[in-house]
C-alpha cells in the first residue's frame, strides 16, 4: 500500500485491515515531527492492526527507485508472496490536493514534475516490481488509485493528465499481465472525508456528503477477494459500480449514486 500516511491511502489500508490483510504501508512520514500535516505510516499501521489486520510500516520515498525496490525485497523476504499492490503515492503542493487557484501557465513547472514523478512514474516502478513477483506465482491484483479527473477537467491540468495516464497504465499493463492471471484495475474514489478535507471547511462546507476513507478500502478488499476479478482487468472502476456489485455500504449505510457522463 503506497502513500499510506494519510488521506485515501490511510483509509484503504484500514479497510484492508478490517478484512484481515497483512498490509505493508509505505510513505515518507514516520514520525509526527517530520511533517506539518497529520498522519504517519506508523500510526496508520497501528490502525490497520487495531482493525483486525497486521500493519507493517516501511519508510519509503517513491521518487527514489532504490527505496521502492527495497520495499518489495522486504515483502518477499518476510512473506514469500505478494497478492495485492495498491498504488496511491502522490505528491501535491497543498494538503487538499493539486492547486486550482491559477491556470497552468502561472504555476511552477515543478508542479508537473512532482505529480508525474510520484503520481505516475512511481506507480509504473512499483507495478514492475509487483509483476516480477505476481507473474511467476500466477496470480495477483494491482489497484491504481485514480479519479474521474482522468476523463474530465477538474481544476488542474497536471493532475488531469496524470490521472488519464494512470488509467492508460492500468489498461496497458493489464493487457500484458492478463495471460499470467494478474489483474490490474483503476479505482475512482469520490470526495473522501480525509483529515485534510475536514480541516478546510472554507473549501468543503458540507463534507458530510463525502465518503469515509475506510469505504474505499472495503471496496479494494472486495475486489481482491473476487476470484473473477480478472474479468475487470484493464478497467477504470468508479466506487459506485464496485459498491453496488459487491453490496457494500459506507458506515452510514449509504452507497454512491452512479456517475453521470462528463459534459463536453
Amino acid at each position: 500500500m503506497t502513500g499510506a500516511s494519510r488521506g485515501i491511502g490511510r483509509g484503504v489500508a484500514i479497510g484492508l485491515g478490517e478484512a484481515g490483510w497483512t498490509v505493508y504501508l509505505t510513505g515518507r512520514t514516520v514520525r509526527d515531527d517530520q511533517s506539518d500535516r497529520p498522519g504517519t505510516i506508523t500510526k496508520t499501521a497501528a490502525e490497520v492492526s487495531g482493525a483486525g489486520g497486521r500493519g507493517i510500516p516501511v519508510p519509503c520515498d517513491h521518487s527514489i527507485d532504490a527505496d521502492t525496490a527495497e520495499v518489495f525485497r522486504r515483502v518477499m523476504d518476510e512473506q514469500g508472496h505478494l497478492d495485492l499492490l495498491v498504488n496511491n503515492a502522490t505528491m501535491y503542493t497543498t494538503d487538499v490536493g493539486p492547486r486550482e487557484d491559477a491556470p497552468f501557465w502561472e504555476l511552477p513547472i515543478e508542479t508537473w514534475d512532482l505529480m508525474h514523478t510520484v503520481g505516475l512514474r512511481s506507480h509504473y516502478v512499483a507495478s514492475i516490481h509487483a509483476a516480477r513477483v505476481m507473474v511467476p506465482q500466477g496470480h495477483g491484483l494491482i489497484v491504481n488509485i485514480s479519479s474521474r479527473g482522468a476523463v474530465m477537467y477538474t481544476g488542474n491540468v497536471s493532475y488531469n493528465v496524470v490521472k488519464a495516464a494512470v488509467d492508460m497504465l492500468t489498461l496497458s499493463t493489464a493487457e500484458e499481465l492478463r495471460t499470467h492471471h494478474v489483474a490490474v484495475v483503476s479505482l475512482w474514489p469520490r470526495l473522501t472525508r480525509t483529515a485534510a478535507i475536514l480541516a478546510h471547511p472554507e473549501l468543503f462546507p458540507d463534507p458530510s456528503r463525502g465518503w469515509s476513507p475506510e469505504f474505499n478500502g472495503r471496496l479494494v478488499a472486495a475486489l481482491a477477494a473476487d476470484e473473477h476479478v480478472i474479468e475487470k482487468s484493464g478497467r477504470a472502476l468508479d466506487i459506485a459500480e464496485v459498491a453496488s456489485e459487491y453490496g457494500i455500504s459506507d458506515t452510514d449505510g449509504r452507497r454512491p449514486a452512479p456517475l453521470q457522463p462528463p459534459s463536453r
